[in-house]
């Protein structure tokens, strides 16, 4: 019997909405199993990571990491963490960073990932994009109202910034960040993490 996360995966590469990458040799990157507890949904993969085949192996994901209380080895090896950016695919630059997820790929493909995973206890929403998708806002709702507001979107989902040193100002002037989401965070991580 077939693997039905291989079957995904191949139908995704296959997908000629993805031909632009599956012709260069570029293979989409998630990480998704059987066994996942944690869910980390961020914006897409960037280029260094496409690159690497290999997500958050920078100060982001150091930082990320420090914030889930969590081990390198816990992070990758485990099991426990799956990984689906709303986009598989680094989707290029623009002017002012990375452009965007395209609009239509996580509608398509996580659903039938998330069908695989049903252990998933928490799902952690870093940045706009993943946050405004997944708790249905618009445009207009700020992150920073977002997070502040996380226990609203609890116990399914936990919306967070995204780690990046660049967020350094940003939680600078959001002190209840570090001092109330965080150790939050830390927590109930750990809990899962740790369920038999």
């Amino acid at each position: 019997m077939a693997d039905p996360f291989q079957t995904i995966y191949q139908a995704i590469i296959a997908d000629p909405s993805n031909q632009q990458y599956t012709k260069r040799g570029i293979k989409p990157l998630y990480y998704a199993g059987p066994d996942a507890r944690i869910l980390l949904i961020a914006q897409a993969p960037g280029q260094k990571a496409q690159e690497q085949g290999m997500f958050w192996n920078d100060r982001s994901g150091r930082r990320l990491r420090d914030w889930l209380g969590i081990s390198w080895d816990e992070f990758y090896y485990s099991g426990k963490i799956a990984i689906m950016p709303m986009d598989f695919y680094f989707p290029g630059n623009s002017p002012h960073g990375d452009l965007p997820p395209r609009p239509d790929f996580a509608s398509k493909w996580h659903p039938q990932l998330l069908k695989l995973m049903p252990n998933i206890q928490l799902t952690i929403l870093i940045g706009a994009y993943a946050s405004r998708a997944y708790l249905h806002l618009d445009q207009k709702t700020s992150l920073t109202s977002i997070v502040q507001n996380y226990q609203d979107y609890l116990p399914q989902y936990f919306p967070i910034v995204h780690p990046s040193p660049r967020n350094r100002v940003w939680m600078s002037r959001n002190p209840w960040f570090a001092k109330d989401v965080l150790p939050d965070l830390k927590t109930r991580v750990q809990k899962i993490m740790q369920d038999q």
